[in-house]
């Protein structure tokens, strides 16, 4: 069995990379997906499809609609997603990934700090998993191929 698990977070960190490589580690059979992790691509992916916009509203409008595209088809192709929130950065997309995950009926693992526990209380008791950190997540994930 093979799982395609959908990354949803922040893409200014690596933790991305650090779910891929211990997962690698594991040889878990996962393949993983998620949104444009290179910011400038992600911003200006609208007018590089649809042409020059008369200004900053319509152009973040023109991207946010190709962004939504390639998150809507991968996150229905997804099997599982794993929805991170730092202490650092606005979680709005995070946020958004996670609840569509969830109308969805996609499994979901949350992984967010001790201290965003009371902001996401009620995301978290929606999630299949909740917890504090990648390897925990980790851990969750590799149960999943665990034989008896």
């Amino acid at each position: 069995m093979e799982l395609t698990v959908y990354l949803a977070g922040e893409i200014h960190s690596s933790w991305r990379e650090e779910i891929k490589e211990k997962a690698h580690s594991l040889k878990l059979p996962i393949t993983f997906v998620g949104p444009m992790e290179n910011h400038d691509r992600s911003d200006l992916i609208g007018e590089e499809i649809l042409g020059k916009q008369p200004g900053s509203v319509f152009r973040d409008e023109a991207a946010s609609s190709i962004n939504n595209l390639r998150t809507e088809v991968l996150l229905n192709k997804s099997d599982l997603v794993i929805a991170l929130f730092g202490e650092k950065y606005k979680q709005w997309n995070t946020a958004m990934d996670a609840s569509a995950a969830l109308s969805l009926g996609k499994p979901l693992i949350l992984i967010r700090p001790v201290e965003l526990h009371h902001p996401l209380k009620e995301l978290s008791r929606k999630a299949n998993v909740t917890v504090e950190n990648v390897d925990q997540a980790i851990k969750a994930l590799s149960y999943i191929f665990e034989e008896l």
